[in-house]
């Protein structure tokens, strides 16, 4: 099988954290100057373009800057720097559970998205760990919602990256989760929830259907007190929102989820109260580079289970 080469290397350093966007002129076009192309590419629109190409920050492999009549040349890459969204500050800590010259396991807090996207930039998990660690090439092996918390475990060496990642795909990773529901006594457990889930891109909420089943989870009731119960979550599989569908599925939808069973609309800018009940508990694996055995547990505490009161309030 013919490798592909990789992309050449950024001429641009990362801003805040965020790395530089990088685009790669279509072989098969033939506009007649970059400036061209990225108009009908991006939709920052032609004004923002011209403003981006005059300040000179749109560059080429060499990093000088990408003029206005610059020729268009398929293949070619050239780089800038987005306008940062204004984001509002997510104000809480991410703690750093572990780290050698191969990882970073960081328990990230609840709101805090794992990988810039979207609105979400320089306030991710990954971007502050880039500022406060001064790694700038560090990366993330996988991701969690940004509403839930917990373990991610995020890579030193760009060339290490892929033989984390595989642990994720090939599921040799044991994760285990804890979430705080409502308690029902009728609900037999433990048990193991086994559906079909869909989720449509820009459809908010993920749905079950029929058919073969793609997601696999264990269910198991640890405690239970004033009609809460504490339960751990043992996902086989890794599908989009998987734990919160089956939960919501069993009767016992997760406290403070925003979409299951009902999407209640998106919570505003700056709003922190509430988090959804999640939580990344354990990861346990082998380390793929050095063959340590690892078991990282969170030290964290969801809040709906110790101050109840203060957590709805």
């Amino acid at each position: 099988m013919r490798r592909r080469t990789p992309p050449p290397p950024s001429p641009l350093p990362q801003c805040d954290g965020v790395d530089p966007v990088r685009v790669r002129l279509p072989p098969g076009d033939t506009w007649a100057t970059v400036r061209d192309h990225l108009v009908a590419r991006l939709a920052a629109g032609a004004g923002v373009i011209d403003g981006m190409l005059d300040e000179g920050r749109v560059v080429d492999v060499t990093g000088r800057p990408v003029t206005r009549d610059t020729a268009y040349v398929p293949g070619m890459f050239v780089w800038f720097h987005r306008d940062l969204p204004d984001e509002e500050h997510v104000p809480f800590p991410i703690e750093v559970v572990y780290r050698d010259e191969h990882v970073v396991v960081a328990d990230k807090p609840h709101f805090l998205a794992t990988t810039p996207r979207g609105s979400h930039v320089a306030e991710t998990a990954l971007a502050r760990l880039r500022r406060q660690l001064g790694i700038p090439a560090l990366g993330a092996a996988h991701r969690l919602d940004r509403l839930t918390a917990g373990l991610v475990l995020f890579t030193v060496r760009p060339d290490e990256r892929g033989a984390y990642q595989t642990l994720f795909r090939d599921r040799r990773v044991a994760k285990e989760y804890e979430a705080v529901a409502p308690h029902d006594p009728a609900l037999v457990l433990p048990r193991t929830v086994r559906s079909r889930i869909v989720k449509e891109r820009g459809v908010p909420a993920a749905y079950e259907v029929e058919g073969e089943p793609n997601a696999e989870s264990r269910v198991e009731l640890l405690e239970h007190r004033d009609g809460r119960a504490r339960y751990r979550l043992t996902p086989a599989t890794g599908q989009t929102h998987q734990l919160r569908v089956h939960m919501s599925a069993l009767g016992v939808p997760i406290l403070g989820d925003p979409l299951y069973p009902v999407v209640t609309g998106p919570v505003a800018v700056g709003d922190f109260r509430r988090p959804l009940q999640l939580l990344a508990r354990v990861l346990e694996f082998t380390d793929p580079v050095t063959g340590l055995e690892h078991r990282f547990v969170s030290p964290r505490v969801l809040e709906a289970w110790s101050s109840y009161e203060e957590w709805a309030g």
